[in-house]
């Protein structure tokens, strides 16, 4: 699995790091220098725990929304007495126009969450199993099978990558659609673009095949491609989707989208509960229209990730390439009680995801925070 770390600011031209990786040994060992190298090597000193906790469990946006969508919800109070079936069309022309994409493939739902329980809910309509790798994102998989549809795991591969051949095999006669989140969560990885077109494109002639994109634009790898070509391209049966949760910073009011040919995605709207409030719309149409704090976001999550990953790197801990905003590290305890340790730090980390009890997903925070973390994670397991 090939890097994805940029090292700039603290590892460019330290000898310490020099040192720290001639001593990382067999990659993925864990061996670890000593402290005082670790504090040389990323600027670690004795940062004080802060007084609330930090969320570094959900992958959410620790920056919040622009000052555009601020501004915009601010202004969208006064419009609470008002449904936002007017919006929704202006919604569609915007992220239309921005994905070249003609408004009737576009569904709005409240978060791509109902985009994905919808797509689940069409598959168990069809007294269908659904395929999905494991782990994955739950949304759709705990819905289909919660309204009767038969849910066929299949295993990541030994590099905890999305295993297309094995997905394709696991397919019956009676399987109604594909899931697959690129990149995966909780395992930040991507499938290979070339690979994952074929594959949607020949699962997707008898079945519906659903592309989770919530990650897209944290991904900067020539390896990784979006799906949204396949569906402005008119072929049927395939559901891409998006959300302004993440590099918007609106997951708390619920904005996401659906793209798919326009006869399905006349099906999918047909059974939207109209729930997309005014607020979220309001601020996701500012969000939408300026980009700067977007750009700003990804810098920072780069940041972040340069600090946290380096520092598993150089330490020789095992962890997946982030082509995301969290990461996912071999800790060699179980997560319960990394959550319990961590907690008692101020810090919040992920739950547990079985089979990988001793792994941790580990979102984002602000870079400061993540070196208060590196600092953390140092004094209680290094």
């Amino acid at each position: 699995m090939k890097s994805r770390i940029s090292r700039r600011n603290f590892l460019l031209g330290s000898s310490a790091v020099v040192a720290a990786g001639a001593m990382q040994g067999i990659p993925g060992t864990p061996l670890s220098p000593p402290l005082n190298l670790m504090k040389s090597a990323f600027g670690q000193g004795n940062i004080a725990m802060p007084d609330t906790m930090i969320r570094m469990n959900s992958n959410e946006n620790p920056w919040g929304p622009s000052r555009a969508a601020l501004r915009a919800i601010n202004a969208a109070v006064e419009e609470a007495n008002l449904y936002t079936y007017f919006l929704s069309g202006e919604m569609s022309e915007l992220i239309g126009s921005q994905q070249n994409i003609a408004p009737e493939h576009i569904s709005v739902g409240a978060g791509s969450s109902e985009i994905l329980k919808l797509g689940g809910l069409l598959a168990s309509m069809n007294e269908g199993s659904i395929v999905v790798p494991d782990p994955t994102f739950e949304d759709l998989p705990r819905y289909a099978g919660a309204n009767g549809s038969e849910v066929i795991r299949v295993p990541v591969n030994d590099n905890l990558e999305t295993d297309l051949e094995a997905m394709a095999s696991a397919v019956r006669r009676d399987t109604k659609l594909i899931y697959i989140c690129n990149p995966n969560n909780p395992i930040p990885s991507i499938v290979e673009k070339n690979a994952l077109r074929d594959f949607v494109l020949e699962m997707s002639r008898d079945r519906m095949v659903f592309v989770d994109e919530a990650y897209h634009e944290f991904v900067d790898d020539p390896e990784y491609g979006t799906m949204m070509g396949l569906v402005r391209d008119g072929h049927q049966n395939i559901i891409v989707a998006r959300t302004a949760s993440k590099i918007h910073g609106l997951a708390g009011l619920r904005v996401g989208f659906g793209f798919s040919h326009p006869d399905l995605a006349a099906e999918i709207n047909r059974r939207m509960t109209g729930t997309v409030n005014i607020i979220g719309m309001r601020a996701a149409l500012a969000s939408y229209r300026d980009m700067e704090h977007s750009n700003f976001v990804l810098r920072k999550n780069k940041e972040a990730l340069d600090i946290t990953q380096g520092y598993f790197r150089e330490a020789g801990i095992r962890h997946i390439n982030s082509a995301a905003n969290f990461t996912f590290v071999e800790t060699g305890h179980d997560i319960d009680e990394v959550q319990a340790r961590f907690m008692e730090h101020n810090i919040r980390v992920g739950r547990p995801f079985p089979p990988y009890r001793n792994w941790m997903r580990l979102s984002m925070a602000k870079p400061d925070e993540m070196r208060y973390f590196v600092q953390t994670y140092e004094k209680l397991y290094g």
